[in-house]
């Protein structure tokens, strides 16, 4: 594949809005401040999950950093992807481990870790098979119209969780509403590198302004940073022994099939926004993502995936250097032994980060549609129609199927109802 050289932008390229492909970086004082907005944008997320499961947020951020290190080596800095703690993981893992939601450290981690390990281990399996064969039978399987339907529902089945989990009351959702506004008006009115940092500087601005309206004014809950001055600096996080349990590993291990769905569609919706054939990283991505996971498995940390927050942050910035990316995950492996600056990410405002995270949900579920456009999907078809349509519904409304003590929702459903229903409904057609 020969050696990665990043072309250098000039400035009259930035300030003229010029997309920056993968190949291609900002200076490097730039390159530093978009990989700060994309730690920004992971963390609520990576953070999120461990504490949903009982794991280490220091820990899963620690290996956030290392495994995008890892996945970029592997697709030879070709794929701007960013791997985080996956989502798909939580149900599964608290019912082989036993354990309650948000309740503390969970004491059966070392059964989650081996299940973790054995997923990622049939992860990389399958991207070896798809660097031996290549990418014809998943094409066959998720064609556009079934990818931009699944990359949609990636931004819709989160709509809930800012919506519902993080506005507590009237002054938080009308908080919420001043930083999305504070976003779309940063990306709108503003040119140049402060238009490609709308995400940072519109949670900035909303961060200050929820400081005077609470501390100042008195409405709402204060800013409270008794916990950032608490933390130390400096310190290792929790590491963890897996325990391989054959149970776990079957309950745990057919995640992988949400992990390939979620990639697979990540990769189709940079390659729409980036104009770039992504296909031919498609196995080594996979196999990048499935040694991330066994590795951050093996520390004690969650499985990972490529993050659709970070695809919604370069769909804002059209800006696709993977050097961001590699930024971006040696400032995690940073942070990972600063529980000071964890503390201070975990004390951004609750209706802040909710606010920018319905633009980032919103971003990632229109690149579904704009893999629908790129690709030129016929809705006159009533095959793609009802494949599409269903699919959005089953994804958004979480739609669960159990099979045993294995459960299927939301994304997963969709997914797999997507590919289900698009093969069924192509029966005895001659195209």
């Amino acid at each position: 594949m020969g050696r990665l050289s990043w072309t250098r932008k000039t400035p009259d390229a930035l300030r003229n809005g010029g997309v920056i492909g993968p190949d291609e970086r900002l200076p490097w004082a730039q390159t530093g401040l978009m990989g700060i907005q994309h730690v920004v944008a992971m963390f609520g997320s990576t953070v999120l999950a461990p504490i949903l499961m009982g794991f280490d947020p220091n820990l899963a951020v620690l290996m956030s950093g290392i495994g995008t290190l890892i996945f970029f080596a592997i697709t030879g800095g070709r794929v701007p992807s960013y791997l985080g703690s996956s989502f798909a993981f939580i149900g599964v893992v608290n019912v082989a481990t036993g354990y309650v939601a948000s309740q503390g450290a969970n004491a059966n981690i070392g059964l989650a870790l081996g299940g973790i390990i054995a997923c990622g281990a049939l992860y990389a399996l399958v991207g070896g098979l798809v660097q031996l064969v290549g990418t014809g039978w998943i094409e066959r399987l998720m064609p556009p119209v079934v990818t931009g339907a699944v990359v949609a529902v990636i931004g819709l089945n989160l709509a809930a969780i800012p919506i519902k989990n993080m506005a507590g009351g009237n002054f938080d959702a009308w908080m919420q509403v001043v930083t999305f506004l504070a976003v779309a008006l940063v990306a709108v009115y503003t040119r140049g590198m402060l238009q490609r940092l709308l995400i940072l500087v519109g949670l900035v601005i909303a961060s200050l302004v929820y400081v005077a309206l609470t501390n100042g004014l008195g409405l709402g809950k204060p800013f409270d940073v008794s916990g950032i001055a608490a933390a130390p600096w400096f310190g290792l996080p929790s590491l963890h022994t897996p325990v391989f349990s054959s149970q776990a590993m079957l309950l745990i291990a057919p995640v992988v099939i949400i992990l390939v769905a979620e990639n697979l569609g990540h990769i189709k919706a940079v390659s729409a926004m980036t104009g770039r054939d992504m296909d031919r990283y498609m196995g080594r991505a996979f196999i990048g993502d499935g040694v991330a996971t066994m590795v951050s498995g093996a520390a004690g940390g969650t499985g990972v995936t490529t993050y659709a927050e970070n695809i919604g942050v370069m769909a804002a910035t059209r800006i696709y250097s993977t050097a961001v990316f590699l930024i971006a995950a040696l400032i995690a492996v940073l942070l990972g032994f600063s529980p000071k600056f964890g503390a201070l990410i975990q004390a951004i405002p609750l209706p802040v980060m909710g606010g920018v995270s319905i633009v980032v949900f919103g971003l990632i579920a229109i690149a579904g549609a704009r893999i629908w456009v790129d690709n030129k999907v016929d809705f006159a078809d009533t095959r793609n129609l009802i494949v599409a349509a269903i699919t959005l519904i089953l994804g958004t409304g979480e739609f669960t199927l159990r099979f045993g003590q294995f459960s299927l929702g939301g994304i997963g459903t969709a997914t797999f109802g997507a590919i289900g229903l698009y093969a069924l409904l192509g029966l005895g057609r001659k195209d």
